[in-house]
């Protein structure tokens, strides 16, 4: 098939450090391309990508320092690309929200839309409901619940390239791991808790954004002086399987409808287990007492981060092998862009 993927401008395909959303475009793009699928990739500059690249702004929007810049402004170019060559594909893959709508109102059926984000926003509901047209993806069940009435057709668990991360088969450094970002959802203070609770060192590695700048000030950073508690800062893909697989466990202790966790299964890509908070997505990916813990209070995990030795780290492996590779992935879009692709011909040739 002849596939558009369209990725946010914010960081390249794949980014050089934190961005989740372009992370799985990369991993699903070459996929799709490794099964033989004709696919353009329209993203920012930087980007390293087996597809055709149309990169529709130089640099990464987060990496374009010293210049004052428009996040909108590039997205609505972008947009103007693609839909000037939008009769080049079978199916346009939008990663970008919902800034495309407008644009491609005239063709809802040749598109489709993965919805990365949170989804409990008061102004949404109406957007979708405006253009109830494009066939939306979900990327857990639990992601749909503030709109159950949009035009779900099909909910798609993320997935990573196994090449990517290896297994540990132990974890060398027995430390716990704290991966993403700083922010007052993801709950780093919980993370150091759970540690000092524990008696076993944490290591953080999270970028922090501009937006949660004095959250760190103010509430994170007074807490890393203890000497259980490293603070590493942001790394990229690079490091991700020696500071992953060293860890004893992963902490995922988050305070929000977490549409997805990318990065709970890019742990157990390394092997290793995960300890999360029931919320959001977690009961979809974590697979209690093979794959991790899940719990719902302080002394659920710190119980979990000493029993966690309990478990299989192969076993761990496994299950990302099971269900969150690339190619299971890039399998199950491929299946919804033929449906897409065979109901519009239907379509038209009763049209016609």
């Amino acid at each position: 098939m002849r596939i558009a993927q369209v990725a946010p401008l914010f960081e390249s395909v794949p980014p050089r450090l934190y961005g989740g959303t372009e992370r799985v475009v990369a991993h699903l793009t070459d996929a799709l391309v490794d099964q033989g699928h004709e696919v353009t990739l329209f993203a920012a500059g930087e980007t390293q990508t087996k597809a055709r690249l149309v990169a529709t702004r130089s640099r990464p929007l987060r990496l374009d320092d010293g210049r004052l810049n428009s996040d909108l402004a590039s997205h609505l170019s972008m947009m103007h690309e693609v839909r000037r060559r939008a009769d080049a594909f079978d199916v346009i893959h939008f990663h970008v929200d919902l800034i495309h709508f407008p644009f491609f109102e005239t063709m809802p059926e040749r598109t489709l839309t993965t919805l990365h984000g949170r989804l409990d926003i008061d102004d949404l509901r109406g957007v979708y409901e405006r253009w109830h047209a494009y066939p939306l993806v979900s990327i857990s069940r639990s992601q749909r619940l503030p709109l159950p009435d949009a035009n779900w057709c099909a909910t798609v668990q993320h997935g990573m390239l196994p090449t990517h991360y290896r297994l540990s088969p132990q974890a060398q450094d027995g430390y716990l791991a704290f991966l993403g970002r700083i922010s007052p959802e993801k709950r780093p203070d919980r993370a150091i808790e759970i540690a000092k609770a524990a008696g076993i060192p944490l290591k953080i590695a999270a970028k922090v954004d501009a937006a949660d700048r004095n959250y760190f000030d103010a509430c994170i950073r007074p807490l890393l002086d203890h000497p259980l508690v490293e603070f590493v800062g942001e790394i990229g893909d690079a490091e991700k399987s020696t500071f992953l697989g060293s860890a004893r466990a992963l902490l995922f202790p988050i305070d929000w409808p977490e549409p997805f966790g990318l990065v709970m299964i890019e742990a157990m890509a390394c092997g290793t287990p995960v300890v999360a908070w029931r919320c959001g997505s977690v009961e979809e990916v974590v697979e209690h007492g093979v794959s991790g813990f899940i719990v719902d209070d302080m002394a659920g995990a710190v119980k979990a981060v000493r029993d966690i030795g309990e478990l299989s780290r192969s076993r761990v492996r496994r299950v990302f092998d099971e269900r969150f590779t690339a190619h299971a992935m890039a399998e199950r879009y491929a299946r919804l862009y033929w449906t897409l692709a065979q109901a519009r011909h239907l379509h038209e040739g009763e049209v016609a």
